[in-house]
């Protein structure tokens, strides 16, 4: 596969990683550059560390994900919005935020925005891809995009007061949404 391609998958597996990165940007307090390696450097692992993992699960494990990988996406992403939207409902008149560098809330993001790449794993491995190239390069950009999307996010909310944390949730919850509907549509269920 020629590397052009594998840029434009991998920025396209991205882009949910990205939506989620610019969201925990526009929660965070105090943007740090650690802050943002943090969340790049998960987001980026698991794009990246997903394909590869897809790929030597070859196509017979294909047809166990599709049926389940839009669920545990909309329940992941949900789960983890609902949970920003309580605590800023929670925490409205108080400065905590949802902590949107923990550890346990990153793999639980990082995990739900790379199911796609599984997929796409799976689907290399049915065609000519050199499977650590195209993991590196999908880690590399997922990773690239997503430290520049909590920068930028960051940036936003400084210049406007805004319930981030409110909208960072419903972000999270459309993006699972959307995960489980473009799913529904392309297997004919709507």
């Amino acid at each position: 596969m020629q590397l052009i391609y594998l840029f434009l998958i991998a920025i396209g597996l991205a882009m949910d990683s990205v939506t989620v990165s610019i969201s925990c940007g526009l929660i965070l307090l105090n943007y740090s550059h650690k802050n943002a390696l943090r969340i790049g450097l998960y987001m980026g692992f698991f794009q990246g560390l997903m394909p590869i993992i897809g790929f030597f699960l070859g196509s017979s494990f294909k047809s166990y994900i599709e049926d389940f990988d839009h669920w545990i996406a909309l329940v992941i992403l949900s789960f983890l919005g609902g949970k920003m939207i309580w605590e800023y409902i929670k925490n409205k008149d108080e400065i905590i935020c949802f902590d949107a560098t923990s550890h346990k809330v990153l793999f639980g993001l990082a995990i739900a925005t790379s199911i796609d790449a599984l997929a796409v794993g799976i689907t290399f491995s049915v065609i000519d891809v050199t499977i650590l190239t195209a993991g590196i390069i999908i880690g590399i950009v997922s990773f690239v995009l997503s430290y520049l999307a909590v920068y930028l996010g960051s940036k936003f909310r400084q210049k406007i007061k805004f319930p981030f944390e409110l909208f960072g949730g419903l972000i999270l919850i459309a993006i699972g949404i959307k995960i489980f509907i473009e799913h529904m549509i392309l297997h004919g269920y709507m």
